[in-house]
């Protein structure tokens, strides 16, 4: 499973005009779900998103969590973040999750993230073409991966 996640000032997801999902302060996180994902990966994933540190605390450094800041998280489905794009010019995306083990997925890491965030969680629409808006607070972004081993991260 991939994570991309944003900090953000605040975001919006629209679908068709109407807005489908709304933010203030808090992440706003891309999920692309992989074949071999499970749902104990979409609980870590849950997990290290809501505990990241990715907020500054009074002297400046990021210590602070989704959780100790009292921010809320967008979450969107985004399976082109599974791409492949080693070669060519076009994009292959056969190692992202076929779409029913990706929506199943992806709505456990909604399940959960509404039972760590109670009240502060909004979604995108699972495989609706959405236009995302946000004012990204840093900037801060951080890519992080989870698989069966051990997560990894890049920023």
């Amino acid at each position: 499973m991939i994570l991309l996640i944003q900090r953000v000032i605040e975001a919006t997801i629209r679908v068709n005009g109407e807005v489908v999902g709304h933010i203030g302060p808090g992440l706003l996180a891309f999920v692309a779900v992989e074949p071999a994902d499970d749902e104990p990966t979409a609980r870590r994933l849950v997990d290290r998103a809501v505990a990241y540190r990715v907020f500054e605390d009074a002297d400046g450094k990021m210590n602070r969590s989704l959780v100790d800041v009292g921010g809320e998280l967008l979450l969107v489905s985004q399976f082109t973040l599974a791409a492949d794009t080693r070669k060519g010019l076009r994009p292959s995306f056969t190692a992202a999750a076929p779409p029913d083990l990706g929506r199943r997925l992806f709505e456990q890491v909604v399940e959960f993230a509404r039972a760590a965030l109670p009240g502060k969680v909004a979604t995108g629409r699972f495989g609706a073409a959405m236009q995302v808006a946000l004012v990204n607070d840093g900037p801060v972004t951080f890519w992080l991966r989870f698989s069966a081993g051990a997560a990894t991260e890049s920023s």
